[in-house]
């Protein structure tokens, strides 16, 4: 299973006449859900995402059923760009699976990421919405500009132990995993379309190739809802899993989130149920504004002005 987060709140969202750096008012968390946010928490900001969950499984072929109890955790830290983060992704479980004549108790890490994630490409840096003082129409309609996504890049690797009970090859304990994000804030802000698509355990037995698609809402200041689709395909494993869920804002540097995953067959059919928390430290964080094209020539016509008149006062 991918341990792959989603993004919540709409004041996050919101594009203001002046753009600001990664780091929002409120806490931009990944959870409840799997896929992973184009945007990096900031510079020296330290954010930590983590949750319990419940397991149900049970395969028809197979005849097994099985019930289990999860921890994840997603710790999360800014460094050297604005646009950079660094990304520790764990994963334990403890599942016992009864079979017609056995029973089978499993306990591990069912995964461990390291890696880092890069925001190529922000489509709202330099960019300033006209506001036209004469047509409410004109300002109501469709903003073309939001199609454009914002894109990001994952690049890490899964490390497995051999002698754990969930590991799937006999090759590689060590696999990359890689991704491409995009996402896109629609209409006034409130909703953001996140699209993930990752190639994991590539060097495994069983490469496997997925995408997750995951729709936020904004409904207040404090609640957000979301509903996302994930498919997965692989010789080991394939799937097709439905979720939904809502995360409530406790403060700004602080939520908590609940959310269901199911599927659509019995080969296994697999429910899971979590809630979690999200907190971050931003107490060393420095603003990072973002200017448009027109501020920065601005800004560098002023440097210049400066730079001659002080080179005036010094040859006088």
């Amino acid at each position: 299973m991918f341990n792959i987060k989603t993004l919540f709140f709409a004041s996050l969202f919101l594009i203001p006449t002046i753009h600001y750096g990664q780091h929002t008012d409120e806490i931009n968390s990944n959870r409840p859900g799997e896929s992973m946010s184009a945007f990096a928490v900031g510079k020296t900001v330290l954010q930590v995402e983590t949750g319990v969950f419940g397991i149900q499984e049970s395969h028809s072929l197979s005849k097994y059923d099985a019930n289990g109890i999860g921890f994840d955790m997603e710790v999360r830290y800014g460094a050297f760009l604005e646009n950079l983060e660094f990304i520790a992704d764990i994963q334990y479980v403890y599942e016992s699976f009864t079979y017609p004549m056995q029973v089978d108790d499993r306990a591990d890490f069912k995964q461990s990421v390291l890696g880092a994630k890069y925001l190529i490409y922000d489509p709202n840096k330099g960019y300033k919405k006209e506001v036209n003082l004469y047509s409410w129409k004109a300002n109501h309609k469709f903003n073309w500009h939001q199609v454009i996504p914002a894109v990001a890049v994952f690049a890490g690797a899964n490390f497995t132990g051999a002698d754990n009970p969930f590991y799937f090859s006999p090759e590689s304990a060590i696999s990359p995993k890689v991704a491409i994000i995009l996402q896109n804030h629609l209409g006034d802000g409130s909703w953001v379309f996140v699209t993930n698509i990752i190639s994991n355990y590539m060097t495994t037995d069983y490469p496997s190739l997925s995408y997750i698609l995951t729709l936020t809402k904004g409904i207040n200041k404090k609640w957000s809802a979301f509903v996302e689709n994930q498919g997965i395909k692989s010789d080991f494993y394939s799937d097709a899993i439905v979720r939904g869920g809502a995360a409530y804002l406790i403060n700004r540097n602080m939520q908590v989130d609940a959310s269901i995953s199911t599927n659509f067959k019995d080969t296994p059919s697999v429910l899971y149920g979590g809630v979690g928390i999200s907190w971050r430290y931003d107490g060393r964080y420095k603003e990072v504004r973002l200017l448009t094209k027109e501020e920065e020539a601005a800004e560098k016509m002023a440097k210049k002005t400066k730079t001659q008149k002080g080179f005036k006062k010094t040859k006088k």
